[in-house]
């Protein structure tokens, strides 16, 4: 597996730089089946980062929430008022389970970072995203 690294760092900063991203901690990292359970737990928010185009070519995972990623940092400095007249369900608090998805699993890493940014604590990404969910859903 390739990490592209920035050329500049020296042989050990680079090889701790790609372990850090291979060795990320499991516990930050939701799996398929967890997803899919989360219709069944009304507390966890699944946010999808995707922009509105792609989940209309697409489709998305069920009882996600799309807040694109150029919209999110914007969306959690929300009040909660006007977080739900814009998402359509109440603004998550701070220790609230969230799970980012988005296409490939690239840009969950930039929600995380925004989203921890912010003071959310409970922060996890679904590494495989839409490409793993329509894998595994056979769609």
């Amino acid at each position: 597996m390739y990490l592209s690294v920035p050329a500049r760092k020296s042989v050990p900063c680079r090889l701790a730089y790609q372990l850090n991203a291979i060795i990320r901690p499991l516990c930050n990292m939701a799996t398929y089946e967890q997803v899919k359970d989360v219709p069944n737990h009304p507390e966890i928010y699944l946010i999808d980062v995707r922009e509105k185009e792609e989940l209309r070519q697409t489709g998305s995972i069920p009882a996600s929430l799309n807040i694109p990623l150029t919209e999110l940092d914007k969306a959690l400095c929300l009040g909660s008022k006007e977080f739900k007249s814009s998402y359509g369900r109440d603004k998550p608090g701070k220790d609230s389970k969230i799970i980012f998805s988005c296409r490939s699993g690239k840009r969950v890493l930039e929600a995380e970072k925004i989203a921890k940014a912010q003071g959310f604590s409970n922060v996890v990404i679904y590494k495989g995203s839409w490409l793993e969910w329509a894998q595994r859903e056979g769609l």
